[in-house]
């Protein structure tokens, strides 16, 4: 930086974003950025140091920007107080190592170097030439990683063995999606024939480093690990929870607020299952009633379809009445998850420009048959209005925040919160047809009460409270967890596995749901006894969504105030 001209917090924050797509084109790849597309990150000990670096590095500059002129505005404000909370967040969990021993089901640096590939453009030959490199430096990413998690186990810093086994499954599933060709092999099927045998041999060349990578999870990191604890404990949660949060939570506190939701919307599930099922006795057995009974789409095709008319159908209803939509907001797509992919739904944003739309991914798990039950809500929440007009929306205002604030600096617990609040704003407006719909939605709700339950409770191995109808008194154990989350969902035993997977792969961020969808509700209602009468939602819900992403206290403070 000259001393001609010293920077503001956003210009330290965008210059950062230029710097981190440097050293990690994935970010860069999610973004738009072409450059990125043909490169993958530097995953050894080094890379992820490098990474550290650059973010000490910005901090300091903050440190400058903040003490200048004009930096105390309200945009240069909220700008600064996010970039300074997400890096050093994410300096807390560099210098614990955590990068070291990051393995399980979803969310490792191994699942980036493979999910990129369904955000990388795919229609010119330019773009399959930039596949065919990309796919090509597949092995060295994947060495850099196996780097990492071997010199974790030098130090002694082990993955959990649950998660470290379904990581291996997932590894056989890439290597071999039947017939003998893996996954890298099937995205290259498609490129154009002037490049069929480049993209072949890189695309075997990536499964092959799969293969290696699956051998020595198996043979060397699983026995290594065997043993270990599957959960973190008080002191490593904590700092997770910081990273997903954006703000230090009282753990205690939040582990009591799950339970009362959970009392509170077991109340609602029992009245509504009363109506799909009456005599049912639990809201789970009117639910595995819908699951043969209730509406159903059938075929893998059919269910992608009928999803992007459900999101579309909600647009158009929203648009001019509860929001203000850009037309090139009001565009997402449906599609369908690769295979070994978790078994939750996902979303992706769209690149800067649009080119490349905002995307619900729906993982099928092998199934063929759908109920319409498990979607509606769901699909409020992956798509619109959750996720996508959230994320695209932040997209669309750039320009005027931040690139940073826009996407990479996103708080985990802001945006599920939004999009869990987007499924309680449906209901609220009416959306959910009928009680299957309802119970549907109530379902999903009480997905995320069990999540605040189960994932602090069985991380810091917490008491049960004597009212709890389950086990109480006893302390939760990662069995008692799956156990209580199993009996209190509807989902099918392959998926509540999945979940308690992911838990212990990325303890702190399931908790954000709730704990997100509540800071939002605050903000709203904080808002609304300001204005009175004058309360405009719509007003409201724009200027919230255009505000960029915030942890969760500096989130209610700002919604507060709209």
């Amino acid at each position: 930086m000259s001393e001609t001209h010293s920077p503001l917090p956003r210009e330290v924050a965008d210059a950062y974003v230029d710097d981190l797509i440097a050293l990690d084109p994935v970010t860069g790849t999610y973004l738009g950025v072409r450059e990125s597309h043909h490169r993958l990150p530097d995953l050894s000990p080094a890379g992820q140091e490098a990474l550290a670096e650059l973010r000490r590095a910005t901090l300091a500059r903050l440190d400058e920007a903040e003490a200048r002129p004009g930096a105390d505005s309200g945009i240069e404000r909220r700008c600064a107080r996010l970039l300074r909370e997400r890096l050093t967040a994410e300096l807390a969990v560099h210098e614990a190592d955590e990068g070291l021993r990051s393995v399980g089901n979803m969310g490792t640096a191994a699942h980036s170097v493979r999910e990129v590939f369904t955000v990388t453009p795919t229609s010119t030959e330019e773009d399959w030439a930039a596949v065919a490199e990309r796919l090509r430096a597949v092995p060295a990413a994947l060495a850099g990683y196996r780097e990492s998690l071997a010199l974790g186990l030098e130090r002694k810093l082990y993955a959990a063995p649950r998660p470290t086994a379904a990581f291996v499954g997932q590894l056989g599933e890439w290597a071999d999606t039947g017939g003998g060709r893996g996954w890298f092999e099937d995205f290259a099927a498609p490129g154009p024939d002037a490049l069929r045998a480049e993209l072949d041999g890189a695309a075997r060349s990536a499964t092959a480093a799969v293969v290696e990578l699956r051998d020595w999870m198996r043979d060397v990191y699983a026995p290594a690990v065997e043993g270990a604890p599957d959960t973190v404990g008080r002191e490593r949660y904590a700092r997770w929870s910081r990273y997903y949060n954006g703000t230090d939570l009282d753990l205690d506190e939040a582990y009591a607020y799950g339970w009362a939701e959970y009392h509170r919307l077991l109340a609602e599930m029992r009245k509504e299952a009363e109506k799909v099922l009456p005599g049912a006795g639990t809201p789970w057995v009117a639910l595995a009633h819908l699951d043969e009974h209730g509406r159903h789409i059938e075929g893998v095709d059919e269910v992608r379809d009928w999803l992007q008319g459900l999101m579309d159908k909600a647009i158009d209803a929203l648009d001019g009445t509860h929001f203000e939509l850009a037309e090139r907001v009001r565009k997402v797509e449906s599609r369908i998850a690769p295979p070994g992919s978790a078994a939750a739904p996902y979303y992706t944003a769209p690149s800067e420009d649009f080119s490349r739309p905002g995307r619900t991914w729906l993982p099928t798990m092998g199934l063929t048959r759908f109920p319409v039950y498990d979607l509606v809500s769901t699909w409020y929440h992956e798509g619109v209005p959750g996720h996508h007009l959230q994320l695209a929306q932040w997209a669309h205002v750039a320009g005027d925040l931040s690139r940073y604030q826009a996407s990479v600096g996103m708080v985990s617990a802001n945006a599920e919160g939004w999009a869990l609040y987007a499924e309680r704003l449906m209901d609220e407006l009416g959306f959910l047809a009928d009680a299957e719909e309802r119970l549907g939605y109530l379902d999903a709700q009480m997905m995320r009460a069990a999540r605040v339950i189960v994932d602090i409770g069985m991380h810091l191995e917490l008491e049960i409270p004597a009212d709890s109808p389950f086990h109480p008194g006893e302390r939760w154990t990662p069995e008692l967890a799956e156990e209580f989350f199993g009996a209190h969902s509807s989902r099918p035993a392959d998926f509540v596995e999945s979940e308690m997977t992911r838990y212990l792969t990325i303890p702190g961020q399931a908790i954000g749901y709730k704990l997100g969808e509540r800071a939002w509700l605050l903000g709203r209602e904080n808002a609304r006894r300001r204005h009175g009468d004058s309360f405009d939602p719509k007003a409201w819900h724009m200027a919230a969504l255009s505000q960029g992403s915030l942890g969760l206290d500096d989130l209610v403070d700002e919604l507060s105030a709209l």
